[in-house]
């Protein structure tokens, strides 16, 4: 079943609706005056009027093929319909201005200047008409600023040029009046002039956004967006382009070469976020790389070692220096599914990529390790868990000086894990917090061997509570 137009899109094809009626009113109210009164005026603002039958038909069409969704063979969507037909009815409104420049100029320096009936009824034509081009114009000019719509634009400085045109004739017919009959052909030049103008701006509006021309205003307010960015990222490239009323933003950005997938995909999502902001219904797309390496000889040999396709992660590498040289020792964690001799020759490719990217590493000592699979856990009854929780409460403060944050329990496929949360000086290194973690899990474990597993997540303490 087809899908059911968009609100926005109803609104867009009334407004273009509405252009078509009134064009097709104009042209027959100006041509049958303009034959009527002989007035070139009135026959080149009904051409003009032409041209806006024609712009107004070719809007209807884009507006209806660009609000199309995106589909297999138009992946940014159909947006750029609307500039296609923009540039095709500006082509034709310079043609056929051209043409009536030539004739007026031809009746403006003939011998004998051309008979023109000023009759009142043509002024009450050209009040309507005037009436009618400030209507459509106003209208067209809301809508398409309300949907950020080319073709609507396109539309309304049509119909701003007509009004203008109209003015001009209305001018030259009271001159006219007046008894002087070469005014008809300066207003009809004067039209042509305006219409010209007005395609020549629409066609290079048109243009630009066919050819992908970045914008001015979307690049500054990418970089604000960038800038305020708590932690500042590498940004290799920016690509802005813009197609039926949406921007689309590209952006290539460079993370830690050792930077896990979901750490780089987070940046990526934020970065999304915060120039999505900035620009409302853009269409952004950052794509990451890795930066160059250039840290510590640890950071380099986990970006080697995660180039080998079957390794998932890297973890526990220590750097030993012997007699002049380096040897590496590092965990290195591969899919379940494979074998031990498909497990070796990856840690052997692994061990290779190491040392081609640190030529004073003589030898990796790798740990192989399954990929953990999900464990489904619940929680145990309170009663059957008090006699571990006295035990790690007591550990604790001992180890630690004062009571655990917290203490939880669940019971996983491979047994019961304990979850304890402590506080530790939060001025003391880094190193000490891992290890006095290890001491609690170690003497938890040795009193409850019980349970499958201990994990200890320490957090800094506040300085009332790690003075006590």
């Amino acid at each position: 079943m087809a899908e059911r137009e968009s609100a926005p899109a109803r609104a867009q094809k009334r407004t273009a609706l509405f252009s078509v009626v009134a064009a097709v009113f104009l042209v027959a109210l100006k041509l049958g005056a303009g034959l009527a009164s002989g007035s070139l005026g009135l026959v080149a603002e009904a051409a003009h009027s032409g041209t806006d039958l024609v712009a107004a038909l070719l809007t209807l069409f884009a507006i209806g093929v660009a609000v199309r969704p995106a589909d297999q063979e138009h992946h940014y969507g159909h947006g750029k319909a609307e500039h296609l037909a923009a540039l095709a009815e500006s082509t034709f409104l310079m043609l056929v201005s051209a043409f009536l420049g030539y004739v007026a100029v031809v009746r403006l320096f003939s011998d004998t200047p051309h008979d023109v009936d000023a009759t009142w009824w043509s002024f009450v034509v050209i009040a309507i008409v005037i009436g009618v081009d400030a209507s459509r114009a106003l209208i067209s000019l809301r809508a398409s600023r309300r949907y950020s719509s080319a073709a609507l634009a396109s539309n309304a400085l049509h119909f701003a040029s007509d009004l203008a045109g109209s003015t001009a004739v209305l001018i030259g017919l009271v001159f006219v009046a007046a008894g002087y009959p070469r005014a008809d052909p300066i207003a009809a030049v004067i039209v042509a002039v305006i219409v010209m103008v007005a395609a020549a701006r629409l066609a290079n509006g048109s243009v630009q956004v066919l050819m992908d021309r970045a914008s001015a205003d979307a690049d500054q307010a990418i970089q604000r967006a960038l800038a305020g960015l708590e932690e500042p990222v590498d940004v290799r490239r920016v690509r802005v382009r813009h197609a039926g009323g949406r921007t689309f933003v590209d952006l290539v950005v460079a993370v830690r070469p050792d930077a896990a997938l979901t750490q780089a995909h987070t940046v990526a999502d934020h970065i999304e976020e915060v120039v999505g902001r900035e620009l409302p219904g853009a269409d952004v797309l950052v794509h990451v790389e890795p930066a160059p390496s250039g840290g510590d000889l640890r950071e380099r040999a986990t970006v080697a070692a995660l180039t080998v396709p079957d390794v998932h992660e890297v973890h526990n590498v220590r750097l030993m220096h012997v007699d002049n040289g380096f040897e590496l020792s590092l965990h290195v964690k591969l899919p379940r599914g494979l074998s031990l001799a498909q497990a070796h020759d990856s840690v052997e490719r692994l061990e290779r990529a190491v040392q081609a990217a640190l030529p004073e590493v003589r030898m990796v000592h790798a740990h192989i390790e399954p990929l953990s699979e999900t464990d489904w856990a619940s929680k145990p009854a309170r009663e059957e868990v008090a006699d571990a929780r006295h035990v790690i409460e007591d550990i604790v403060r001992r180890y630690t000086g004062h009571d655990a944050t917290a203490v939880r329990f669940r019971d996983a496929d491979r047994g019961r894990v304990a979850l304890v949360t402590v506080l530790l000086p939060p001025d003391q290194p880094l190193p000490s917090a891992p290890r006095r973690a290890g001491d609690i899990e170690d003497a938890v474990r040795e009193r409850c061997p019980e349970l499958a597993d201990v994990i200890v997540h320490t957090e800094p303490a506040a300085s009332e509570a790690a003075g006590r």
